[in-house]
């Protein structure tokens, strides 16, 4: 038998509503662009709006590098489009809705 959740009463199996949300979420878009002085810096659209600020962290601190989240992007100072894309799947998010640019 397995273990019941507090809150619920249910089998704590039955509560992965993170993985779920993550299953069923919108498109991932990762690309690079230039910004002022021609510096790159990394491009993800389609991150939930609840989870934008927390990803960007991890992420931030992850590779080491600056950055900023709002308006539902993330965007990451230097090029790490292959970088994000694995941490992305070791994440969670499903692999056919990444597309990296």
């Amino acid at each position: 038998m397995s273990k019941l959740s507090e809150i619920a009463g249910l089998p704590e199996e039955l509560l992965e509503f993170d993985k779920i949300e993550k299953e069923t979420s919108q498109r991932i878009k990762i690309f690079t662009t230039t910004k002022r002085f021609r510096k790159l810096v990394t491009i993800i659209e389609g991150i939930a709006p609840k989870e934008l600020e927390t990803t960007a962290k991890e992420l931030k601190h992850k590779f080491a590098c600056g950055g900023s989240a709002k308006d539902r992007v993330i965007v990451l100072q230097g090029n790490h489009k292959e970088k994000v894309r694995q941490y992305l799947i070791e994440s969670g998010y499903p692999a056919e809705l990444i597309t990296v640019i």
